[in-house]
């Protein structure tokens, strides 16, 4: 059977060679055979055959990736070098003395007299310390936002945003209270108000994170967290530092131009 089969495919070569031997010597020893017709995978073509076109690939289905939700040291480096740090000081705030955990914080503290006294010092200090330690929600949407974030526009603009927040909404709040105290309205005491945290980042990079997202999952996020902050403001609990989350967000939504920019 195999022998037949072998016997086939040699005379089928054979019968080729002739015709091109023949077409040869009908054309001169230095004619060539043409081909006019389409080359598709290296088979020729008949001149008047209907082109092949090669069926499209499958699209690959993109499966969930929910590690990409956390910061990584090479996807998201500085989310995760800056959750690090925030970690440390967490735990130096929950397990050092008491008395010198008072004296970091006061040291860090972006109240009237020290920004008065070393702006740039307390400005990046404060935000080195989380209020409520690991436990608390901002820590957890801190590195859940600024990866999203940092995943969009990179690490340098993901700080910059952050930091933006933070130092802008931290002089909308404590320049009026010197200005109240100034005038009289407030006791000398709220020159020395204890504040620090990483509150006011956190609300500038959900607002920043919105405008880069889809508007199914853009307006609900700032509809909700916004809303969130309306409600603590109404409590009346903490009016500056409320009224510092609401500004905060409101950076955030401020620069979806320039997010749009940074994401293209």
């Amino acid at each position: 059977m195999g022998r037949g089969v072998e016997s086939g495919v040699k005379r089928k070569g054979r019968f080729i060679v002739d015709a091109v031997e023949t077409a040869e010597g009908a054309g001169g020893a230095d004619a060539t055979p043409s081909v006019t017709g389409p080359v598709l995978d290296g088979i020729p073509r008949p001149p008047g055959a209907a082109p092949v076109r090669p069926t499209p690939s499958p699209r690959r289905r993109t499966l969930p990736r929910p590690w990409r939700l956390v910061p990584a040291p090479r996807g998201t480096p500085f989310t995760f070098s800056y959750a690090t740090v925030l970690v440390i000081t967490s735990i130096v705030a929950e397990y050092a003395d008491p008395a010198l955990v008072h004296a970091l914080h006061q040291g860090s503290s972006t109240d009237v007299a020290h920004l008065v006294q070393s702006p740039v010092l307390v400005l990046f200090a404060s935000a080195l310390w989380v209020a409520g330690g690991i436990g608390s929600p901002y820590f957890l949407a801190c590195l859940l936002v600024l990866t999203a974030l940092e995943r969009r526009i990179g690490g340098w603009r993901t700080a910059g945003v952050f930091l933006l927040g933070h130092v802008l909404a931290t002089l909308a709040t404590e320049v009026p209270v010197g200005l109240a105290v100034a005038v009289g309205h407030l006791h000398g005491t709220s020159l020395h108000r204890l504040d620090y945290g990483i509150s006011f980042g956190v609300a500038a990079s959900v607002g920043a994170l919105a405008g880069v997202l889809s508007p199914w999952s853009r307006w609900p996020i700032v509809v909700s967290v916004g809303g969130m902050l309306v409600d603590d403001l109404i409590a009346f609990t903490d009016p500056m530092t409320n009224w510092g989350h609401l500004l905060a967000l409101a950076i955030g939504v401020a620069m979806w131009p320039v997010m749009r920019r940074w994401r293209a």
